[in-house]
C-alpha cells in the first residue's frame, strides 16, 4: 500500500511540488466552497504567488456544506495533485497554497473567526449559482429556511450571505477594515450581484450593518475559465501510480485557464497579473463572452449530449449535429455581445472547439447539466431575449432551453432518475406530471425559473421553446434537429 501525500513524502515525487516554505506561509485568503474548481484555478493561481515570494496569501479554505474535501485533504496537510490534461498527455503539479480546511456545519464559529482574523483580506467564493439563495425575479429570497435561520442565529450561520455578514459586523466592531469579496462564479455581474444580495441581507439584520456593507466593503466582479471534470477512481489510480503515493482528491482539468478581475482591493491583493490574470477596470464584457460563447455552449452541448447518448462533452461535440448546432448557436450569440469592448469572438470560439474536443479530459455531459435553472439566464436566455429585441430569431439558443426542459422530462425515463439535479426538481416534476399541453408546460416553467419575467418579447421566446419542445416529444434530437435543418450541412466555425 502507498503511502499519502503530504508534507513528510513529497520531496521526491516525480511531479512539479512547492519549492515555498509551507509553514511560513501566513493566511490572507479565505475561500468559501473549496470545491474542485477552486482547486484548479484561484488555489493554482495563488500557488505561483506563494512561489513567486509573496508569503501572506495562503488560502483557508471553507466548505459550506460537505467535510469530503477536509476528509480528503488535512491527511495531506492540504496538498493535492492537479493532473493538467490534453490529447498529448499529462502533466502532474502538486499544489501548496490551501494552508488550513475548515467544514462550516461542523463549527461555523471557527469559520466566523477565520473570516475575522485581520490578516484576512480577501474572501473568495465559488459556491454555484443556486448558493447564492435568490428568489425568481433575482432578489434574495428572504423566504429561505436557511436565510431565516441565519437571521435568528447571526454566530451559527449555513449561508455564504450570513457568514460574510456576520465577520464583517465582527470586524467593524473590532475596528479591523472590512475584506474585499471576490465572486468567482457564473453570475452575471457576479461582484456587484453579491454585493446587492449582501445588502438585501444585512437590512434584514439592521440598517447599520447595510450602510456599511453598501460604503466600505469591495466586490469587484472577475471572470472564471477552466474546464475541470469530476474526478473518478480511474484517476486516482492513475495519478497514484506516477506519483508513488496515494492522493485522495487529485483534480483533473485542462491546459487553458482564465481569470479576469476588476482591480478594487482597498485592503491589498497578490500580484495576479505577474502570473497570468487579467487586472481590468471592467470584467463585464469579457464576462458577456465567457458566459454567452463559452457557458452557453456548454449547456446546450450538455442537454443534447444527455438526450442523444453522449455521456461526455468530447463525444457529444464529435456528433456532427450537435457540432453544426453548437456552430449555429455561436453565430446567434455573438451580435448580442458588447460590440466597442476590443472582443475577438471569432478566433474565441475556434479555441473553444478545440477544448470542447479534448478526448483526456471526459467531461461528464450530466455534471455539467446540474442547475439549468439557475444557469440558462445568464447563458442563453439574455442571448436570445436580445435577439428578439433585434428583430432576430434565437432559434438555436431557444433549442438549448428546449433540450434542458426535455432532458429533464426524461429522467426515470430514457435518462436514469436523479441523473442530474436542479433545485427545481420537485416543482418541476409537478409540472410533468400533470399531463398538460406543450405550450403550457413551457410557460409553466419559465414561470417556475423565472426566465425573462417582464420582458417584453417573454412570450415569443415561449412559443418558439415550445415548438421545440414538440420536436423533442415526437422525435427526440434528430427531429429537433432537421426542423432547423441540422444534418445538411457540414459544420462550420461561427462567422
Amino acid at each position: 500500500m502507498k503511502k499519502r501525500l503530504s508534507n513528510m513524502t513529497i520531496a521526491n515525487v516525480p511531479a512539479a511540488i512547492p519549492r515555498y516554505p509551507r509553514r511560513a506561509v501566513a493566511p490572507g485568503i479565505v475561500h468559501l466552497g473549496v470545491g474542485a474548481f477552486h482547486r484548479a484555478h484561484q488555489a493554482a493561481y495563488v500557488d505561483a504567488c506563494l512561489e513567486g515570494g509573496e508569503s501572506d496569501w495562503g488560502i483557508v479554505g471553507v466548505s459550506l456544506r460537505s467535510p469530503d474535501t477536509r476528509d480528503a485533504l488535512k491527511p495531506q496537510d492540504g496538498l493535492y495533485t492537479l493532473a493538467i490534461r490534453d490529447s498529448a498527455g499529462e502533466q502532474l503539479q502538486v499544489i501548496g497554497s490551501i494552508q488550513s480546511l475548515l467544514v462550516a456545519p461542523e463549527n461555523p464559529g471557527a469559520v466566523l473567526a477565520a473570516l475575522a482574523d485581520p490578516r484576512i483580506r480577501i474572501v473568495t467564493l465559488t459556491i454555484t449559482e443556486k448558493a447564492y439563495l435568490r428568489a425568481a425575479d433575482g432578489r434574495l429570497d428572504s423566504t429561505h429556511p436557511d436565510i431565516v435561520h441565519d437571521l435568528a442565529n447571526p454566530g451559527s450561520p449555513k449561508t455564504a450571505h450570513g457568514f460574510l455578514a456576520e465577520a464583517l459586523a465582527r470586524r467593524r466592531a473590532a475596528g479591523t477594515p472590512p475584506f474585499t469579496v471576490l465572486c468567482c462564479d457564473n453570475l452575471p455581474a457576479n461582484g456587484a450581484t453579491l454585493h446587492r444580495l449582501l445588502i438585501e441581507f444585512a437590512k434584514l439584520r439592521n440598517a447599520d450593518l447595510a450602510r456599511h456593507v453598501a460604503d466600505e466593503v469591495a466586490f469587484p466582479s472577475s471572470m472564471v475559465d477552466r474546464i475541470v471534470p469530476a474526478t473518478t477512481d480511474a484517476d486516482r489510480a492513475r495519478v497514484a501510480q506516477q506519483l508513488g503515493l496515494e492522493d485522495a482528491w487529485p483534480v483533473m482539468t485542462e491546459p487553458f485557464r482564465q481569470w479576469v478581475i476588476e482591480d478594487r482591493f482597498p485592503a491589498g491583493r497578490p500580484a495576479w497579473e505577474q502570473f497570468g490574470v487579467t487586472m481590468v477596470e471592467d470584467v463585464g464584457p469579457f464576462e458577456d463572452m465567457k458566459l454567452r460563447l463559452l457557458n452557453g455552449a456548454h449547456s446546450g452541448i450538455a442537454y443534447l449530449g444527455l438526450l442523444s447518448g453522449h455521456a461526455t462533452v468530447d463525444r457529444a461535440f464529435a456528433d456532427p449535429s450537435i457540432r453544426q448546432f453548437v456552430d449555429r448557436l455561436w453565430a446567434e450569440a455573438i451580435p448580442t455581445l458588447p460590440q466597442d469592448a476590443g472582443l475577438d469572438p471569432i478566433p474565441y470560439t475556434a479555441e473553444l472547439a478545440q477544448r470542447f474536443s479534448n478526448t483526456a479530459l471526459a467531461h461528464r455531459t450530466a455534471q455539467i447539466a446540474n442547475d439549468g435553472s439557475q444557469k440558462l439566464p445568464q447563458r442563453i436566455v439574455v442571448s436570445a431575449l436580445a435577439r428578439l429585441e433585434a428583430g432576430l430569431l434565437p432559434e438555436h439558443l431557444s433549442l438549448a432551453v428546449a433540450a434542458w426542459i426535455a432532458a429533464c422530462a426524461a429522467r426515470g425515463g430514457t435518462l436514469p432518475e436523479g441523473h442530474f439535479t436542479d433545485p427545481l426538481d420537485a416543482a418541476l416534476a409537478d409540472v410533468f406530471g400533470r399531463n398538460l399541453p406543450t405550450a403550457e408546460i413551457t410557460a409553466a416553467v419559465f414561470d417556475l425559473a423565472g426566465f425573462a419575467n417582464g420582458h417584453a418579447e417573454r412570450q415569443k421566446l415561449i412559443e418558439l421553446v415550445a415548438t421545440h419542445l414538440v420536436h423533442f416529444k415526437q422525435g427526440g434530437p434528430k427531429l429537433a434537429f432537421a426542423a432547423l435543418g441540422i444534418g445538411n450541412e457540414p459544420p462550420r466555425l461561427a462567422e
